[in-house]
């Protein structure tokens, strides 16, 4: 008999399916242009607030209890216990340049356990307050579910620190308290990515020096180890005739999560955006990212032809499958003003047959997104950077807040407005004001949003090379200097983020109000001779537009000649 609170679990599933969820790319330092490691990560979800999140170290006494929170409804799952010191976390990094990001998959519904305690958003912050590398993070989230039971269904994690990127798979096990997972160390000077889809396939199993299992975590640190995973993963699988074959074969995707046209088309098409983008020879799985042949899967990670930049992270986040037949601003649901943006639901039917609307990188339901630098030349508190952005992709400005910052602005602070509470100060309501003019016009004006974007984000990028000369002098004097000199860096970055981005929506509405478009002129807009403003263009619709109009209706508005 299913209770209450099971049952509550897998409505909340149902209702919101992880092919609309998230997405991440994970770059090695060997695979990045200045030796950092990035991960990215767009939160998307229609209930979450974009804000940036802020647990300072502390010491805690014996017997203290940490409460985790489910996090699609911020209920108690129920409480694990603190270790004596837990680290400072600014978003998803902490003051020891360890990063975190998610998506999930979801697989098969009948493992989820309701009585696990541990989320994976427990799980996520948990780690990254206890761990002081990428390893140990594995460890500590391997360790937590064991314990405490995993309260989540099928989620991939990115995991990275100054030196090295991994990849996890975790599923739970139904009755059986725990979870099953893998973790695969993304070769140096290679690059990964996932979005909603199970991505590890067959794996090197135990041999005791490149692979090993939760038996051996005495040879954790050893830098030969390249593959962890849970040693009773296979066993699990046979148990519950999800696997039959020989051990060598066994592929973790095809067990617990198996892919379908979902997962390739709206999912792994958005790796494959990526991948596309620095590595020749990605036309190979082309049918398997369109949902036409799902067998020929894309590899988990791949070395690309160029190395990988911080903007070209930002490019990442802001794709809607441009040069590619896809392109979502060139079919008729753009609309008139050749819009990227899809409403949802992103599954549709008319006349009795299934549609979807192209699910690709920018949505219009991120509540934040973020970019974790870190970078092994510089020390913890100045190497590592989360450049943070609240709403859809697109129109966000990725701005720089070091990972030892004592304070966020109060822009982007928690408890400043939520998702039914507006504030006209949270970055999270400015950016959305904007971004809804630019749901109406979007080609009219993406070109003015673009441009302060650039300006924004270049910038900031320059600056960060300053201040990290400047901490580092402060830092060699006294590191409370530099970390200092770091929080008013990172809090003026945020107060100009959203009072720039106020500046151009009100810039936006005199210039495009009423789908007129004001004159300019020397930066001014325009006026007449006597003080009036100069007549305005009016552009009007596309061809594209008037002939479907024109196809839909007949004669009906023809005016005589």
């Amino acid at each position: 008999m299913k209770t209450a609170k099971t049952l509550l679990i897998l409505a909340l599933l149902s209702a919101f399916p992880a092919a609309q969820a998230c997405t991440n790319f994970l770059i090695t330092k060997g695979a990045s242009v200045d030796g950092s490691t990035f991960i990215s990560y767009c939160a998307d979800s229609h209930i979450r607030y974009g804000e940036l999140y802020f647990t300072p170290a502390a010491d805690w006494p014996a017997g203290s209890m940490r409460v985790c929170y489910d996090r699609g409804t911020n209920a108690p799952r129920g409480s694990v216990p603190q270790p004596p010191h837990t680290y400072q976390v600014v978003g998803y990094i902490n003051e020891n340049q360890v990063a975190l990001g998610e998506t999930t998959f979801g697989g098969r519904e009948e493992l989820v356990d309701p009585n696990g305690i541990v989320d994976y958003g427990s799980l996520m912050f948990i780690a990254l307050e206890r761990s002081t590398s990428a390893r140990e993070a594995i460890k500590i989230m391997a360790d937590l579910v064991e314990e405490y039971g995993y309260g989540s269904d099928g989620e991939s994690f990115s995991i990275s620190d100054a030196n090295e990127v991994w990849y996890m798979e975790m599923m739970p096990m139904g009755e059986v308290k725990g979870a099953v997972w893998v973790a695969i160390r993304i070769p140096d000077g290679y690059v990964s990515g996932h979005a909603n889809a199970a991505r590890i396939t067959t794996f090197p199993l135990r041999n005791g020096k490149t692979s090993i299992t939760d038996k051996d975590w005495k040879k954790l640190y050893n830098k030969e180890v390249e593959v962890i995973y849970k040693h009773d993963i296979i066993d699990f699988a046979r148990s519950r005739g999800y696997f039959s074959g020989k051990d060598k074969d066994f592929d973790f995707s095809a067990a617990y999560a198996p892919v379908d046209f979902s997962a390739a088309r709206v999912c792994d098409f958005r790796v494959w955006t990526m991948f596309n983008k620095v590595c020749n020879g990605m036309d190979e799985y082309w049918d398997y990212v369109t949902g036409k042949d799902l067998a020929h899967r894309m590899p988990l990670y791949v070395k690309p032809d160029r190395k990988v930049s911080l903007s070209d992270m930002m490019s990442f986040q802001r794709d809607h499958f441009q040069g590619t037949p896809y392109d979502k601003t060139q079919d008729a649901g753009a609309g008139p003003f050749g819009s990227p943006f899809r409403f949802n639901p992103l599954y549709w039917n008319y006349e009795d047959k299934p549609y979807l609307n192209e699910r690709s990188i920018e949505v219009v339901q991120t509540g934040f997104s973020f970019i974790a630098q870190s970078r092994n030349w510089l020390p913890n508190p100045i190497g590592g950077i989360i450049w943070f952005g609240v709403d859809d992709t697109n129109s966000t400005v990725y701005t720089p807040f070091y990972c030892s910052i004592n304070e966020v602005p109060i822009e982007y602070r928690v408890g400043n407005g939520d998702m039914l509470t507006y504030s006209d100060n949270a970055a999270f309501w400015v950016f959305n004001r904007l971004a809804h003019f630019k749901y109406l016009f979007y080609n009219r004006v993406i070109g003015d949003i673009q441009a302060v974007q650039s300006e924004l984000e270049s910038g900031y990028q320059e600056q960060v090379n300053y201040a990290d000369s400047q901490a580092l002098s402060l830092y060699a004097q006294d590191p409370l200097k530099a970390i200092a000199y770091l929080t008013d860096f990172s809090n003026q970055a945020g107060h100009n983020t959203v009072t720039t981005w106020k500046e151009l929506d009100n810039y936006l509405l005199v210039k495009y109000l009423d789908s007129n478009v004001k004159q300019e002129e020397n930066g001014q807009f325009k006026r007449n001779g006597y003080g009036y403003p100069a007549r305005p263009q009016q552009p009007g619709y596309p061809d594209s537009w008037k002939k479907a109009v024109i196809d839909a209706t007949g004669e009906r508005f023809r005016r005589p000649e």
